[in-house]
């Protein structure tokens, strides 16, 4: 009896030690002790077999893998079928029996029925972008530059456009000195007249022959940008790009190289710096004609931002505005080819118009225009290159996602008649949308549960009730098999990594889980469910947050804020976080006493419009505040001593870490400011000027904004940690900021650098340095 209880004793002190956590054993290469989740999943153009990358067998690099159903056994893939997939991409014919794609540069159609894949060209010289003209008799697609079509019927290759890089001859371009010399040549010598006479004859019978030929376009040394056909080929709509002249690309130092010597990575160019400017342009090759498209009566393109009003000393008050700088991306073609819709975004992202084209005449007609003095965004509204989820739901009516009332919902617009309609409306966001292949249905994801969980639901395309989908309680990805009928769900919650399930298209269907990747060493610790809580902000805004508390026995009245990066992200949620390294951390963290909190702060997604802008001009501003709430929190309601609270985070995170440690020093003793930005005049264009417009024109912001400017007021312990090859944000910023703190005369501070590490580490040497030091800076100076 006594040699049992010894066993017992031995084996329960061994499960014990190993389930303990450490900083060595969290950091460690995830896919070792972990395990890999599924991902890139993707179906069979049959809807039989479902393909997603994994790696349960803990190599370097994971493998393809399928599951045929209605087994749902996982089978590895072999390299010869995974060479002979057709690519994900590509565009089907209208009734979906069609596909046709590109894979290493050649054109292939698939038939769907069949899944016999057959291969269209084979040439040195790379065809791209294909889809179906308007009759689905030919394939368009791009090569060299220009734009071609092929006949399925006799396999014929037709040249429809003629890009010519370079100028116009040079006789276009004499000047009135040169055209006179010229002109007196002529007239003086006989044979030079007899010359140009036979020259200009037989350039004239060549032009003849070659009647039927595109229009030669010279591109006067501007790029040219998708080039789309209309689906009766008449009109080529395309893009021209004039390069900045005098934008200053930065440079990233590569100490530790192959070579033995420091080699320079060519990176980006900072806030304000000079950008390109766009014109957009039809061909119509009916009357063989080129025209620009027209914004100059863009509702509101002479309007000027807000904020200028705060700078009275400068010119706005000219007669006549200039037009903001615009983009012109689209179009998009209804299935009938009579209708376009081409997008319109200003540069400074304020303004994003819908128009109808009218490719006949490059006029526009507007639709619907989205102004807000902060920017444009949100789920589904684009960027300023993408026209976002818009397309056709019939010959009339397209449909699109707007953050017109505060939210990102679904709309629709009859372009005759101009009639809009608000398909979805609430407190939620429409995240991700897409037509069912009838038109019939949208498939939405939404958070409308909850913020931090989202669901896949069907609704009528006129609107209405949505039909829920999913049940499993956070975080549901789904991907769609092409005849709708099944769901490959990739699933995970707080403390649960992501898996892969299969589920009928059918409410209150059963998911059925079909893999599991996690390690026996992972499992042995019981990893913690944070409680998801709210609180009010000082401005009365409802704040979501992660809590994680010790047992009270263990309690030492300490506490950690944990700052989220990117600024728009969402880390309060009920699925597995993309932070998982940190929530390992803040599990150890909790099994040593501290109470550690998870802030989705101002400038967070899921939480719509007014809180996705809620740091327009003033980054440090209410984003800050919500965590200094968040400390005041933690001292009346879970009894943290006030003078025991630190806070860290990387990129955006690390940003406002130095902020709080800068600007709110008595509400943290420490902190850890990881690849942090210091100074946003040094950060990039389009993130930056987005929240902050540009430093030559709201110097205000960026002076409001930027840590580098506060840190005399320093007095807690401060730890900085940047890779000194982040291509992202430069470690330049650390070191200017170091600088400013040795010029202050302040001491309590300290800064790692990372030589082979870029903005996201890799290493996991690097990971475990970097969170040692973490740790001991709480546990040294949150005494």
């Amino acid at each position: 009896m006594k040699k049992h209880f010894i066993l017992l004793v031995v084996l329960f002190c061994s499960l014990t030690t190993k389930a303990q956590l450490t900083v060595e054993k969290i950091m460690q290469e995830p896919y070792k002790w972990i395990g890999t989740s599924p991902g890139n999943i993707f179906w069979s153009e049959d809807s039989k077999t479902i393909y997603f990358s994994w790696n349960p067998d803990k190599n370097k690099s994971d493998s393809l893998y399928k599951i045929v159903l209605p087994d749902k056994t996982p089978v590895k893939v072999t390299p010869k079928e995974r060479r002979s997939l057709p690519s994900q991409q590509g565009t089907y014919n209208k009734d979906y029996s069609l596909k046709v794609y590109e894979k290493q540069g050649e054109l292939y159609l698939l038939y769907a029925k069949t899944q016999k894949i057959k291969q269209l060209t084979n040439t040195i010289e790379r065809e791209a972008g294909p889809y179906f003209s308007g009759d689905e008799t030919k394939i368009i697609f791009t090569k060299s530059g220009n734009v071609f079509s092929l006949n399925l019927a006799d396999g014929m290759i037709s040249q429809l456009s003629n890009f010519i890089v370079g100028n116009k001859k040079a006789e276009a371009r004499l000047n009135e000195e040169e055209k006179w010399l010229k002109n007196d040549q002529i007239a003086l010598f006989e044979i030079l007249k007899e010359r140009k006479e036979k020259k200009d004859l037989t350039e004239k019978n060549a032009k003849a022959d070659l009647a039927k030929r595109p229009k030669e376009i010279y591109l006067e040394g501007k790029n040219l940008e998708t080039p789309l056909v209309s689906p009766d080929l008449r009109f080529i709509t395309y893009r021209l790009s004039t390069p900045a002249v005098g934008a200053k690309n930065t440079i990233v130092p590569s100490y530790v190289t192959e070579s033995g010597f420091t080699e320079d990575i060519p990176a980006r160019t900072k806030v304000g710096s000079p950008m390109s400017s766009y014109e957009s342009y039809i061909y119509d090759t009916k009357k063989d004609t080129v025209y620009q498209i027209s914004t100059k009566d863009l509702a509101g393109i002479t309007q000027q931002p807000e904020f200028l009003k705060d700078y009275p000393k400068k010119d706005t008050t000219r007669k006549k505005q200039a037009d903001r700088k615009v983009i012109v991306v689209g179009p998009r073609w209804s299935d009938n080819g009579t209708q376009a819709v081409v997008v319109v975004r200003s540069f400074d992202n304020k303004d994003r118009w819908i128009m109808l084209l009218n490719a006949e005449t490059g006029k526009l007609k507007l639709l619907d225009r989205q102004h807000d003095e902060a920017w444009i965004g949100g789920p589904g509204v684009g960027f300023t290159l993408s026209v976002g989820n818009l397309d056709w739901i019939d010959d009339q009516t397209i449909y699109f996602q707007s953050e017109a009332d505060g939210y990102s919902h679904l709309y629709t617009i009859n372009v005759i008649t101009g009639e809009k309609k608000q398909l979805t409306s609430g407190k939620f966001e429409i995240q991700q949308a897409q037509l069912s292949k009838d038109k019939q249905w949208f498939y939405l994801t939404t958070n409308e549960v909850h913020p931090g969980e989202t669901h896949f639901y069907k609704m009528a395309v006129a609107g209405g009730e949505r039909i829920r989908i999913t049940s499993l309680t956070g975080g549901n990805e789904v991907t769609l098999s092409p005849d709708e009928k099944t769901i490959a769900l990739r699933y995970s919650y707080m403390n649960k990594p992501w898996e892969l399930y299969v589920q009928d298209n059918a409410p209150a269907a059963k998911a059925e889980q079909v893999t599991h990747s996690l390690t026996d060493e992972f499992k042995a610790y019981a990893w913690k469910e944070p409680q998801i809580i709210t609180f009010k902000a000082r401005d009365g805004i409802d704040i979501y947050a992660r809590i994680y508390e010790p047992a009270k026995k263990l309690k030492n009245k300490k506490a950690v804020i944990f700052v989220h990066g990117a600024g728009y992200l969402q880390n309060v949620h009920k699925w597995w976080s993309q932070y998982f390294r940190e929530y390992m951390f803040h599990n150890l963290l909790v099994d040593k006493g501290y109470t550690v909190l998870d802030i989705d702060y101002r400038a967070s997604a899921g939480y719509g419009r007014d809180v996705r802008t809620g740091i327009y001009r003033f980054m440090g501003g209410k984003d800050l505040t919500d965590h200094v709430d968040g400390a005041k929190l933690l001292t009346e309601k879970y009894g943290i001593d006030p003078k025991k609270i630190g806070i860290y985070g990387g990129s955006y995170g690390g940003f406002i870490t130095l902020m709080a440690m800068f600007t709110t020093p008595d509400v943290f003793a420490a902190g850890a400011a990881l690849r942090p930005v210091t100074d946003w005049a040094a950060y990039n264009h389009g993130y930056t000027a987005n929240i902050l417009n540009e430093p030559q024109t709201d110097s205000l912001a960026y002076r409001k904004s930027s840590p580098i400017y506060h840190a005399a007021g320093l007095k807690g312990h401060l730890l900085i940690c940047h890779g000194m090859v982040d291509v992202n944000v430069h470690i330049q910023d650390s070191y200017r900021l170091v600088q400013r703190l040795i010029e202050l005369k302040k001491e309590n501070w300290e800064m790692a650098s990372y030589p082979m590490e870029d903005h996201g580490f890799v290493e996991p040497t690097s990971w475990m340095d970097e969170y040692k030091r973490i740790l001991k800076l709480f546990e040294e100076r949150l005494k």
